[in-house]
């Protein structure tokens, strides 16, 4: 069962996190304790066999090698490998959770689109959504072990309502070498095809909304096939892999402790390396946590993996009651509690009336500090005299009927918007001299 504890971190509080460090179910410990006490064992050995079983000569060549074996320990890139890897293999995981097929959007529209209130309406639109069911609980066989474990063979999907005996002969009648996860959703076309002939389904464009939801469900079902058949490549896993176990292989010997020196006084000599095993803890539990089929294939029975078995039981649930029990089962309508009421006063309860003594966002310059001047605060006409910078447009020069650009027009072009923009310039008076040439060699072109 998959291990909630959203509630439990709601609000921020000190510690907060403290009290699901002491959950077994779905923790690392549970995850690793294994393999911690596997590294602990070996280097207790380790340190007892150079304290206590080594002479003197044996003693120097060890330290020798711890040392040695320490300074390269550095040379392996374990943040960068493992970085790379979790966000890879997290990203997939995501993808995986939101490519689980659910009826939800299609049992609206086979409700809204498909009538008849009679035995055969019921008939057909309860139908259309066993056959949605029908693909996911194929697909799910096919990909997660908890429900292949429920329907070890298409006799057990049978008796669970899924599919009718009939229907199991025509599966099973179509030869493929492929999954036929596809097939009941062929039916379900067919099938709305004939309620539209029929005139359950009124038009054509309710018929292109059915198509159109079964289509991302079966595109859903097919991401589900194809993430379990294409997997992360093996090189990524096995060069973490690789990683991970051989810096740890390195540091049972190179993170011992030695004799200290006499010349060394801030040498430490301890049994128990409590570092290198935090070390091991973190490193180690996220290569166990990825790499352990929890995240990489959520499909499977740990602890925090999908929930498959009660996706199942919830959607043939809720699919049904939308297409049959809750079709034209309206309440009535009626005018709301706020009907004669300008404005909507929502109660509050003991818990939550603090809330309304907060002010609603208005806006961040709301509060904004403005001069006190009331001179500022008065409103001025703008001064014909005040210059306007216009810059000249692309689409000004671009509107010709040539496509190529007279130099000629543009340089008078230029010379007009320079003149318009700027009233306040010294050389005013013979820019508009120009304007006034141009403008009469413009009318001249016009005449020829």
């Amino acid at each position: 069962m998959t291990v909630s504890y959203t509630l439990e971190v709601a609000n921020a509080r000190f510690a907060g996190f403290s009290k699901l460090l002491f959950r077994w179910k779905g923790s690392i410990y549970k995850l690793l304790y294994k393999e911690f006490i596997a590294f602990s064992v070996l280097y207790a050995t380790l340190s007892l066999t150079y304290r206590r079983l080594l002479n003197s000569d044996q003693r120097k060549m060890f330290e020798k090698v711890a040392k040695y074996c320490n300074q390269q320990s550095n040379l392996i890139p374990m943040s960068f490998v493992l970085g790379f890897y979790v966000s890879l293999v997290v990203n997939r995981w995501w993808s995986q959770y939101t490519s689980i097929p659910l009826p939800d959007q299609l049992m609206m529209v086979v409700s809204a689109n498909v009538h008849g209130a009679d035995e055969k309406g019921r008939i057909l639109r309860r139908t259309l959504m066993r056959y949605a069911n029908l693909s996911s609980v194929l697909i799910l066989r096919s990909v997660s072990t908890r429900v292949r474990k429920r329907f070890p063979t298409m006799d057990h999907v049978v008796e669970a309502g899924f599919m009718t005996r009939d229907e199991q002969k025509k599966l099973e009648s179509l030869y493929s070498d492929f999954n036929k996860y596809w097939m009941p959703m062929v039916w379900f076309t067919n099938l709305a095809a004939q309620a539209r002939r029929e005139g359950r389904v009124r038009d054509d464009v309710a018929l292109r909304l059915l198509m159109d939801e079964l289509n991302k469900y079966r595109a859903k079902c097919s991401m589900l096939f194809h993430y379990d058949w294409i997997s992360i490549p093996l090189v990524y896993t096995q060069v973490v892999t690789i990683a991970v176990y051989s810096f740890f292989t390195v540091t049972l010997v190179g993170r011992q402790f030695l004799h200290p020196s006499e010349d060394s006084e801030d040498a430490l000599d301890l049994y128990v390396p409590v570092f290198t095993l935090l070390q091991f803890f973190f490193y180690a539990g996220w290569l166990k946590k990825q790499v352990a089929e929890q995240i990489i294939n959520p499909f499977g029975e740990d602890d925090d993996d999908f929930e498959t078995n009660k996706l199942i039981d919830r959607n043939i649930q809720v699919s049904l009651l939308a297409v049959d029990d809750m079709y034209q089962n309206l309440p009535p309508a009626e005018k709301d509690k706020y009907w004669n009421e300008a404005s909507t006063a929502i109660p509050y309860t003991l818990a939550t009336a603090a809330e309304t003594l907060k002010p609603s966002f208005l806006g961040s310059t709301f509060d904004m500090r403005m001069s006190e001047d009331p001179a500022q605060h008065q409103t001025v006409e703008p001064s014909p005299h005040t210059p306007r910078t216009q810059t000249p447009m692309l689409s000004r020069f671009l509107a010709v009927a040539s496509p190529a650009i007279s130099l000629k027009n543009f340089g008078r072009r230029a010379l007009r918007l320079r003149g318009d923009s700027v009233n306040s310039n010294p050389w005013q008076g013979e820019e508009r001299d120009c304007s006034e040439r141009i403008n009469e060699e413009d009318s001249e072109d016009e005449g020829e």
